[in-house]
């Protein structure tokens, strides 16, 4: 009997900037979903990605001086580290620039065309750039953007439509007949009220205003407009092709579950479903609009100083401890926020305290008292039967939570259940029972109890924080990996062999924390002080004599990976291949002249015998030789036809 699936997406980031922790909620909520569902048996496919065309990247783009596709490879590569920091288990990361995606969208805007669902006109009429979107007067707030509050501009050129209006009652028939597709139910209202009653407009699917993006196969000064490019990745991802898709496509399409924004709730449920009513697709089952994470009460933006990055604080904290914030503390359908003190008492509060200091003082005992050896033994008063109850009780509560993506809410049930670990250890007091020899069966009870209990909680944690679940496991002696959701019921162990506890989370002292973050954010924050200009016509550098410049040993070396070093604007991290067998790691300045794509598998040469040093938390052991070829531009020296590990003489 074949498995049942599940296809999952969320929002693919756009490659703007570095995603941000509200950004990140996105992709850590959505691979908590699916975990929980391999866990009950399904066959997951989970996809997200970048989305990586627009007016908006055009822009940065030329600010800085480099082309768009350099520009997106660098932010692309950024967030894909990021979510990855985050133990994120995507099956797909799909970008938009990817070739088969942009020769699919042409193809189904051809289609479209072709069969009457776009035709071409004139647009007049507002436009917010950075959230790619058009606006009817109407729809505005305050004359600007509903979805961002940004200003918006006037906007007038020829473009094509896509034919909204004749899908509109089609559309609201959908919402009939499929009661779950809007979580939360309240989204509905908001696109019925605020947009399909006053009246779909048709859609502009086009611009010639801009050239970055995927030209209309037959009018090439038009491009694409992005949210008709970015939203189709969810079939492009799968293989999805109008001339014959692929069996991937056809095997999980269609998508039982998008996780998105609540901002771009508008697009997923009103746009996207129309598209696949014209391409003649099934519609999605369900769209997840989720809140936001804001900075305390305010929206996180880097013009306000108040950005809170994920990777950066997994560094620090474990990606665990960002996880099991945001998965317990943003509520199903209100703004949920964080503060690095919040987080910081959360950590204490709920990981260290809690979960953390059950678990070690519960192996500790039983290696203490019964050298880590304990099994099973009947309940014999109500503290044991309370304790066995809950453990039943929050694994069924649990279950109906995550069947509704009530993801905080479960969390706090198998916290609340630890608590309750915790005070039955207060109510049995094992420390006394171990001083009487007549209760020796008892502590053993006790034990054994604490142990199963906390095995349970293991296996509720694994789509939270699964690093700590499978280290609580395996301070349990028990296999690693992903359990299935069949095993949080008290009593599938017997027994339990233990040895010394690890501490899971170390207690922060949190005013000291703060004052180390303080203290980073504002060296960052300082420019560094620039040296002196020398006179002209002045030696800046000492001769050396020829014995001293023997002492510098120069080897070509290939560049097997490279990435951008996320606490840097300029270095690039390299894995090298020396010739020495072992991998070498050299940082280097040089992003704003080259993506990582444009280095791999280039030779190049490297001062091999140069001390190591830390640059940006990344340990640099060498220097890549490049000319300085000009004002701002710097030229890798490459050696392409050497082999690695060759001696430059």
């Amino acid at each position: 009997m074949s498995q049942q699936k599940f296809y999952i997406t969320t929002a693919i980031a756009y490659t703007s900037s570095k995603p941000h922790i509200g950004n990140t909620y996105d992709i850590v909520l959505a691979d908590m979903i699916a975990r929980y569902k391999r866990m009950m048996g399904y066959d997951v496919h989970f996809v997200t990605g970048s989305d990586e065309h627009g007016q908006k990247i055009e822009e940065y783009a030329n600010r800085e001086g480099i082309s768009p596709k350099a520009y997106v490879d660098r932010y692309s590569a950024m967030i894909r580290q990021v979510w990855e920091s985050m133990n994120v288990t995507f099956d797909t990361f799909i970008r938009t620039t990817d070739e088969h995606h942009e020769k699919t969208v042409q193809k189904i805007f051809k289609k479209l065309y072709d069969q009457g669902d776009i035709y071409k006109g004139h647009y007049e009429g507002k436009y917010c750039v950075p959230c790619e979107s058009f606006f009817t007067p109407s729809q505005l707030v305050d004359g600007k953007c509903p979805d961002c509050g940004r200003p918006v501009t006037d906007a007038k050129e020829e473009a094509y439509f896509l034919k909204l209006s004749k899908y509109s009652d089609r559309l609201v028939q959908y919402y009939e007949q499929t009661p779950n597709f809007f979580c939360p139910a309240s989204r509905k209202a908001e696109m019925i009220n605020n947009f399909i009653k006053p009246g779909l407009e048709d859609l502009c699917v086009s611009r010639t205003s801009f050239k970055w993006g995927i030209p209309v196969e037959f009018d090439p000064k038009h491009v694409i407009y992005v949210w008709l490019d970015a939203l189709t990745n969810y079939i492009t991802a799968l293989g999805y092709d109008p001339d014959g898709s692929s069996d991937l496509y056809k095997k999980y399409w269609p998508a039982d579950l998008h996780v998105i924004g609540k901002d771009i709730v508008r697009f997923h449920t009103i746009y996207w479903p129309i598209i696949l009513m014209a391409l003649g697709e099934p519609l999605p089952k369900q769209v997840l609009g989720h809140p936001w994470v804001l900075f305390g009460n305010d929206k996180m933006s880097k013009s306000r100083g108040n950005v809170i990055y994920a990777d950066e604080l997994a560094a620090r904290y474990s990606a665990d401890a960002v996880r099991h914030y945001l998965l317990s503390e943003i509520p199903f359908a209100q703004d949920g926020n964080i503060t690095y003190e919040t987080f910081m008492n959360h950590y204490n509060t709920e990981l260290a305290n809690n979960l953390g200091n059950l678990v070690n003082r519960s192996i500790a005992m039983t290696v203490k008292y019964f050298n880590g050896k304990v099994t099973q033994q009947p309940p014999v008063d109500d503290f044991d039967r309370d304790l066995i109850a809950c453990c039943k009780h929050t694994a069924e509560r649990y279950c109906t939570l995550m069947d509704a993506y009530h993801n905080a809410e479960a969390v706090q049930e198998v916290m609340a259940f630890a608590k309750r670990c915790n005070k039955y250890i207060d109510e049995t007091a094992p420390w006394l029972l171990a001083k009487d020899d007549a209760a020796r069966s008892r502590l053993e009870g006790v034990l054994f109890n604490l142990l199963e209990c906390i095995r349970v909680l293991s296996v509720l944690l694994y789509p939270v924080t699964p690093a700590t679940a499978e280290k609580i496991a395996a301070q349990l002696n028990l296999p690693g990996g992903q359990p299935e959701i069949s095993d949080a019921v008290y009593g599938m162990h017997t027994e339990f062999t233990v040895t010394a506890p690890s501490p899971l989370f170390a207690r922060l002292d949190v005013e000291k924390e703060l004052k180390a973050l303080e203290a980073e954010q504002a060296a960052q924050a300082t420019p560094a002080a620039k040296p002196e200009k020398p006179a002209e016509n002045t030696v800046t550098l000492a001769e050396i004599s020829i014995n001293d410049f023997a002492k510098i040993e120069l080897r070509t070396a290939k560049i097997l990976t490279c990435e951008p070093v996320l606490k840097s604007k300029k270095l690039l991290k390299l894995t090298l291949d020396d010739g020495s067998g072992t991998p070498r790691t050299v940082a280097s300045g040089i992003s704003p002249w080259y993506t990582p794509e444009e280095l791999i598998g280039h030779t190049v040469i490297i001062v091999a015998n140069l001390k190591a040093a830390k640059l940006c938390g990344v340990e640099s052991c060498g220097m890549i030789l490049a000319a300085d070829a000009g004002e701002n531009d710097v030229k890798v020296i490459f050696a392409d036809n050497v082999p690695a590990g060759a001696k430059v003489r």
